[in-house]
């Protein structure tokens, strides 16, 4: 049976909501949005695809041939595919409603010129973190590039390793990772001439890779020493837990001047990681007595990928309808995520869920036959 990581999980659900806070403090005026952490809050997009990268790790590097590589990337797609095409379709769907109620409610400035006929398919095909010539915004479903780079990191990783397996080198297998990362980093600085990551509709792809590769070193070192490591006693764990938050919490408090040198995010979150995969600091116990923090990492799929729409459409209604005031934003933000965590629970019930169910379904035909 494979070991649940509860505590990154729940990393998963909290950071997902302050990417939700993220994406309302250009709606709102007050400061519990409309601050230096908040504001640069986008970065923990980066924790997401290095926990990809370790849990990814944990379960699939024995992938040596094509029909596991198939198996592989079919249930990824399973995994996050459904939710982003149901996502992307409310997405049309509200961009038609916003043309036809546009004579009685003006919205036009919610509406974004980037979702068009092009961008649609470049989100719907998952090439929406690539640089597609003509695409020069994010489009539709802000946070689906994201989902985009992950997919291309899964079939990056998936294909590597059935080289590195057929090859009969996958005890070097940490050679090729590294390798991965540094093409990643380096055609990521001949982009920019600097350490900068925070990519998205253009170059977001090799954002992934990077922080996806990084991960999976992380699991891998992990795995070799959690034994010795274990045996430390607890206040090792909960001083590195304490001293790995601060660092993060001050870039990301200081994220306007740590940017362009992102990719000391990716180190950041391979230690927190690494850390917090122990469960052994006081910071990781209470965080696990926590019951909503364990719902907010069920739901955090769901809750990254629904939250642009209802920031959206909560906007329309309290600020373009009801004449709300930004300010009023500092209670407003409850109501909203209270809005979106309900709407996450019933999508990953009836959406993550089911199609998950049916790729243990597939998996297991397929390994029948």
């Amino acid at each position: 049976m494979k070991h649940r990581f509860e505590v990154l999980d729940i990393f998963r659900g909290l950071f997902a909501t302050l990417v939700f806070a993220f994406h309302l403090a250009p709606f709102a005026n007050t400061p519990l949005l409309n601050n230096r952490f908040v504001e640069n809050s986008d970065m923990f997009v980066d924790f997401f695809f290095v926990l990809s990268g370790f849990v990814i790790a944990y379960s699939y590097q024995s992938l040596s041939d094509g029909p596991q590589l198939k198996l592989f990337l079919t249930k990824r797609v399973y995994r996050v595919y459904p939710l982003h095409l149901v996502m992307l379709i409310a997405f049309l769907g509200m961009e038609v409603a916003k043309n036809i109620l546009s004579p009685y409610i003006q919205v036009n400035n919610l509406i974004n010129p980037a979702n068009n006929v092009y961008t649609f398919f470049t989100s719907l095909f998952l090439i929406n973190s690539t640089p597609v010539p003509g695409v020069n915004d994010v489009s539709w479903n802000i946070p689906s590039w994201s989902i985009s780079a992950e997919m291309i990191a899964y079939v990056v990783f998936g294909s590597l390793l059935v080289f590195i397996h057929s090859s009969g080198q996958f005890v070097r297998r940490n050679f090729y990772y590294v390798l991965i990362i540094i093409i990643a980093l380096t055609s990521l600085w001949l982009v920019s001439q600097s350490f900068q990551i925070n990519y998205s509709f253009d170059y977001g792809f090799l954002r992934g890779i990077l922080g996806f590769f990084t991960g999976v070193l992380c699991f891998n070192f992990f795995s070799n020493t959690h034994l010795s490591v274990r045996a430390m006693p607890s206040w090792i764990f909960s001083a590195g837990e304490l001293v790995t938050l601060s660092l993060i919490g001050l870039c990301i408090y200081n994220g306007e001047a740590m940017k362009p040198w992102g990719a000391v995010f990716e180190i950041l979150f391979f230690a927190c990681i690494y850390t917090f995969a122990f469960e052994k600091g006081l910071i990781s116990a209470g965080m696990k007595r926590v019951g909503l923090f364990h719902k907010l990492g069920q739901y955090s799929y769901s809750i990254y990928m629904t939250h642009a729409l209802f920031v959206s459409l909560f906007n329309v209604l309290f600020i373009r309808i009801l004449k709300f005031q930004p300010e009023d934003y500092a209670y407003l933000v409850f109501l909203n995520f209270i809005l979106i965590y309900f709407a996450s629970a019933w999508t990953y019930k009836n959406i993550e869920m089911r199609f998950q169910y049916k790729s243990k379904k597939k998996a297991v035909s397929e390994q029948v036959k």
